[in-house]
């Protein structure tokens, strides 16, 4: 057998036993999520080459150059997200800040309404790896299923208005074009950072589309509210919020956006 045919036939194999494997780990509650992602990619298409890494101190079987000749699993995959230890949002105020917990149990006047119940989650991280790109690398969760909520000023002559978008890990807001035209500005940037933090009362790097103040637009795309389950900030560097998609139309002046989030340019 060649080195490529004995490289198949291992893909193949891990391809028909990924979905027993990944269930013992879920079973045993075991929070390995590189593993578990690699088993899921192997059970989703097949690879003609076998390479061998080293993450966190473990071996993983890495697959490359996938051809597509293998029909992905049914059904829902989302193991990572179901690795991560979650407790329901309210249980753990101590991993929110303060303007998100009162928009999620109605203090401070907010209105919590459908918000306090046990769908939005949290889970706490390693504050070093808040950001979006450091931690999907380290949790193994995919950047199709983590949300970046930026904060924007637009412009026209002296007015400003202070807005949010919420886009897709995999993608970058159309501030220039969509965003513009929809907020009938003549310029729209990134908010500063320091202006951000105060203007929100959140971190930097946990900035999230939860508890932002009631007069601002929140614009949320259209793929964002159509994931199962996305994370997003929670106003903490140290934490994260695992929701429905759906729950982020449902937030004071949200607005479903289509195409609001166009791919990240090469580079």
């Amino acid at each position: 057998m060649t080195s490529s045919s004995r490289s198949r036939s291992l893909a193949w194999v891990t391809a028909s036993t990924a979905a027993w494997n990944a269930a013992v780990l879920c079973g045993a509650g075991a929070r390995k999520p590189e593993i578990l992602r690699t088993y899921w990619s192997a059970a989703a298409r097949t690879s003609s080459l076998v390479t061998v890494s080293v993450k966190g101190g473990r071996k993983v079987l890495m697959l490359r150059h996938m051809a597509s000749s293998l029909p992905r699993p049914c059904g829902r995959i989302s193991t990572v997200l179901d690795q991560l230890i979650t407790y329901p949002a309210t249980s753990r105020p101590d991993l929110l800040a303060g303007p998100v917990l009162d928009a999620l149990t109605g203090g401070n006047g907010s209105a919590a309404g459908s918000l306090a119940d046990d769908r939005i989650r949290v889970t706490e991280i390693d504050p070093a790896l808040a950001d979006t790109a450091e931690f999907c690398a380290r949790y193994g969760v995919a950047a199709e299923e983590s949300a970046n909520c930026v904060v924007v000023t637009a412009r026209r002559g002296d007015s400003e208005t202070l807005a949010a978008c919420v886009v897709l890990a995999t993608t970058r807001a159309d501030l220039n074009n969509l965003v513009r035209r929809h907020l009938g500005a003549r310029k729209v940037s990134f908010l500063p950072i320091d202006r951000a933090v105060a203007a929100t009362g959140m971190e930097y790097g946990g900035i999230t589309p939860f508890g932002l103040p009631a007069d601002w637009p929140l614009l949320v795309d259209a793929a964002v509210v159509g994931t199962d389950r996305v994370v997003v900030g929670s106003g903490v560097r140290h934490s994260k919020l695992v929701v429905p998609g759906q729950v982020l139309a449902s937030l004071g002046k949200a607005e479903v956006m289509e195409g609001l989030g166009v791919p990240n340019q090469a580079g």
